[in-house]
């Protein structure tokens, strides 16, 4: 019985190493990113519900009750780069605060990019939606201030996703 045990002990472990191998090998690693501070991380001293509505040519809400951690960021991008595919665990606002970045979404068959400026902002609905996003400028860097809503805590706030095969970049 004991030497079955150890048995088992290694083919539970070599199956979980190749489970491991195989999540790290669909994953989208970003590229040319320069730096991704975070400036700070927190929770909410009262419980907090937070809800955003999107009106982009459809209605989308995104709300979550009971947010669990806040985390800011402060990202850049050098030209070129891309974040990978990813999503998050819950919202997040992000303000563009000089270049450029062209948001892909897994949810677009037809991979049409939207591209926000300096001085804009915009919702990432997190909850599971997948998205790339890219600095296309040839010279200048990108550099993003990001707010998470709803990261559990301790958690990472940036979920690695598999590339949906949907844009051929």
């Amino acid at each position: 019985m004991k030497r079955f045990s150890s048995r088992a002990g290694v083919v539970v472990s070599a199956l979980a190493v190749s489970i491991a191998m195989a999540g790290t090998a669909v994953a989208t690693p970003p590229s040319g990113i320069l730096s991704g501070r975070v400036v700070a991380r927190g929770s909410f001293a009262d419980p907090v519900d937070v809800k955003f509505k999107v009106k982009d040519g459809r209605e989308e809400v995104t709300q979550v009750k009971r947010a669990g951690e806040t985390v800011m960021q402060e990202i850049v991008v050098a030209p070129g780069g891309q974040t990978g595919w990813h999503s998050h665990h819950g919202p997040a606002v992000v303000l563009v605060t000089s270049g450029s970045l062209t948001i892909y979404s897994s949810e677009d068959p037809s991979c049409g990019g939207r591209t926000y400026v300096a001085g804009q902002a915009f919702v990432d609905p997190g909850q599971g939606h997948t998205h790339i996003a890219f600095n296309h400028d040839a010279s200048e860097n990108t550099v993003l201030w990001v707010t998470y809503f709803d990261v559990p805590a301790g958690a990472p706030f940036r979920l690695d996703a598999a590339d949906p095969g949907l844009c051929s970049f």
